[in-house]
């Protein structure tokens, strides 16, 4: 049993739980919890290592056994360390580190998401949520986003990044692909059409800025039209969470409901 906050593998998880550039140089990160495990496990994501404390429940026992039968390294920690690691306050009693598994992009893309400028966590885990269940085949994250596998955004998706080909690219990279792909490129933005009136049955790249700056000059660059969500309240305008989601699910209404 690992009691010490000194073990090295302690202390890398706690490097890459706080450190996107850790998270980087090393090709991995860190999830949180059960589900989480479960999601990276029933979808063959690669396991370096999975800790877990006495406080599991029977569900998260299984979970353990299956990994050890799956030939993964687990190893058992104290409560007290599991809590110092923790990034919630009633920690879930396991934790693994994931190797990053990037999920091919496929051709013929007609439905894209790029969250751009969003800094949030939370709001960019409820944007991948939402991407995971309207069927966006890709989700190209530009620089100025937060790093998509912080522990916040990884909690916020609900295991959307297991089913998400999720793809941090530059904004000339990001060009390339709208290009070969012949996408419409459409940016959320007050002063646009109605999504209600716009064509979203096109093969569309959908950008989401952030609710403080709105979309990058870059994105603009790309942009072939600006769509707004219509609002009979008070209210100027909707987290930037909220408003991709709507315009996502959207794209799959005026599609029939699927791809």
């Amino acid at each position: 049993m690992i009691t010490s906050n000194h073990n090295p593998k302690i202390k890398l998880i706690r490097a890459l739980l706080n450190r996107a550039r850790d998270r980087r140089e090393a090709g991995a990160f860190v999830v949180e919890g059960v589900r989480l495990v479960e999601e990276a496990e029933n979808r063959d994501w690669r396991f370096e290592t999975a800790l877990y404390d006495d406080s599991l429940n029977n569900r998260g026992k299984l979970l353990v056994e299956r990994l050890k039968s799956g030939g993964i390294e687990v190893e058992e920690i104290s409560p007290s360390v599991m809590k110092s690691l923790s990034d919630t306050e009633s920690p879930q009693g396991i934790l693994a580190i994931l190797k990053f598994t990037q999920s091919p992009i496929s051709s013929l893309l007609n439905f894209i998401l790029i969250p751009d400028q969003i800094r949030d966590p939370g709001n960019l885990g409820t944007l991948l949520r939402s991407a995971a269940a309207t069927g966006v085949q890709a989700v190209l994250i530009p620089p100025e986003t937060t790093d998509a596998f912080a522990p916040k955004v990884l909690r916020s998706g609900m295991g959307a990044h297991f089913k998400l080909p999720i793809h941090s690219m530059s904004w000339d990279e990001i060009d390339k692909v709208v290009k070969l792909e012949s996408l419409q490129v459409l940016i959320a933005d007050m002063d646009g059409q109605s999504c209600w009136e716009a064509d979203l049955r096109q093969p569309v790249a959908l950008v989401i800025g952030s609710e403080a700056e709105g979309a990058s000059e870059s994105a603009r660059k790309l942009a072939h039209q600006k769509i707004s969500i219509p609002m009979s309240g008070e209210m100027e305008s909707l987290n930037a969470g909220v408003a991709g989601s709507v315009l996502m699910f959207e794209v799959v209404r005026q599609r029939g409901g699927g791809q």
